[in-house]
């Protein structure tokens, strides 16, 4: 079947050429998803979907568009090559647009364990979710329930370029989570765990899931006010990733190129302490964000984008890659309907090499977070302000929970300041450890 369209897709240019493009690009897109909910031991939703879409972009000179459309019939490819040619003549010349030169495109494809090819039955994963929420429901003070939801994913992605690249790949993507309540009336509190893989096979079991999610919500009950101060802050792992993803964003080369990133002149420089270390792995067997070339046919590789604490390296596809002067690191990201952008891959900041119960032992007074709300985040200067929650640490423990506070301060601080934990599990594709923050602005009572 990837043979059979991409040799569709090699027809759609041909008729792009054919109508008058100088050079162009096409990508196809089929997924298919099942997913379930169950509420109570009762069923809430049940659905499939499948999916097809294809994306023509065609260059004239410096000239570019995109077209895209899920009719795949020779009829519609003519429209759309017609339609694609009819609209780069008639846009502005971009100097920075243009297809890959031919040595820069990945010839070797590594295997990637990316994809289980097996669609799972819709009463296993209705057993998933019917046994992650009994295990929830089942602790002590847990009230009420949310459900819980389970979930299967494939897609397949097929590329192809009139610089001679063709390759296709297939990744799979299966979720379950649990959601319940505990307390009654204004005094009730709710929270949730959640677990994703690649394969069915990994994914935590549904009483682990149902069993955490119960006792984190428990956990949550009576909540209390804490007093405005400067404190230190620990991030656990759920919302410790957030943190990464705020950097991600800073070295993203579209941002860094339009000059909105507050991290534009630290190429080279100390961002973190020394034992700091971030990773950007594309070709993680069974990560959830792997992929065997990028979204313009270029190689991707492992890359360390903080090393011993120090910037080496922005996420670049070929456009911001040429208005930087640079060459692309392989992080271009398409859909069928846009045009690529960077975007990071299986992403993750390294252990450090202390415990989390020694991370928050010789704190006095702290907030250790376990959710944040809202997303106060100047991308321009860095100035980070939060809603939060989790729990207040007293003399080295969790004493009590806390809700109804903001944390601030910059990113730049934030991350000059921090120190990462041992606990680091690739759970999101986006990840890290336990992490303190010396000293931020927290605002409550």
């Amino acid at each position: 079947m990837a043979g059979e369209m991409l040799e569709r897709l090699q027809g759609l240019l041909s008729r792009a050429k054919k109508a008058g493009a100088d050079a162009g690009d096409a990508v196809h897109v089929e997924s298919r998803s099942l997913s379930v909910g169950q509420r109570l031991g009762a069923p809430e939703k049940l659905e499939r979907s499948e999916s097809a879409d294809v994306g023509l972009r065609v260059f004239i000179g410096k000239r570019q568009a995109i077209v895209s459309s899920s009719d795949i019939s020779d009829d519609a490819f003519d429209e759309l090559a017609e339609r694609a040619v009819a609209m780069a003549s008639a846009v502005p010349e971009d100097p920075y647009c243009g297809l890959a030169d031919a040595d820069q495109l990945a010839t070797e494809i590594p295997t990637l364990d990316m994809c289980d090819a097996e669609e799972p039955e819709p009463e296993t994963l209705i057993d998933w979710a019917n046994r992650a929420e009994d295990a929830a429901r089942a602790v002590d003070g847990v009230t009420n329930s949310e459900g819980a939801e389970a979930g299967w994913g494939q897609a397949r992605v097929s590329v192809i370029a009139s610089n001679g690249f063709a390759q296709s790949y297939a990744g799979s993507h299966y979720s379950l989570s649990a959601s319940v309540l505990a307390g009654s009336g204004t005094e009730m509190e709710r929270d949730y765990d959640y677990t994703g893989a690649v394969y069915g096979s990994d994914l935590e079991s549904p009483e682990a899931i149902g069993t955490s999610a119960g006792e984190r919500t428990v956990k949550r009950l009576n909540p209390k006010k804490v007093a405005s101060g400067s404190v230190p802050v620990v991030y656990d792992p759920r919302v410790s990733r957030s943190l990464v993803n705020h950097f991600a964003n800073a070295v993203n080369g579209a941002a860094i190129a339009r000059d909105t990133s507050f991290l534009k002149e630290c190429m080279g420089e100390q961002i973190f302490p020394g034992n700091i270390n971030i990773i950007d792995d594309p070709h993680r067997h069974r990560g959830l964000r792997s992929k065997p070339f990028d979204g313009e046919g270029i190689a991707n590789e492992r890359r360390g984008v903080i090393k011993d604490g120090k910037l080496t390296t922005w996420f670049l596809d070929l456009r911001s890659a040429r208005q930087l002067g640079l060459e692309t690191t392989g992080h271009a990201s398409r859909g069928a309907g846009s045009p690529p952008s960077p975007s990071a891959t299986n992403l993750y900041m390294d252990n450090g090499s202390i415990s989390r119960d020694a991370m928050i032992g010789d704190i006095k007074s702290g907030l250790y977070v376990t959710e944040l709300i809202g997303f106060g985040i100047n991308g321009l200067t860095g100035d980070y302000s939060r809603g939060a929650a989790g729990f207040w640490i007293e003399d080295g423990e969790l004493a009590y929970p806390v809700s109804e506070v903001t944390i601030a301060g910059n990113l730049k601080d934030m991350f000059l300041g921090l120190t990462a934990a041992d606990d680091l599990n690739l759970r999101y594709g986006v990840d890290a450890p336990t992490l303190r923050i010396e000293s931020m602005t927290l605002a409550g009572t």
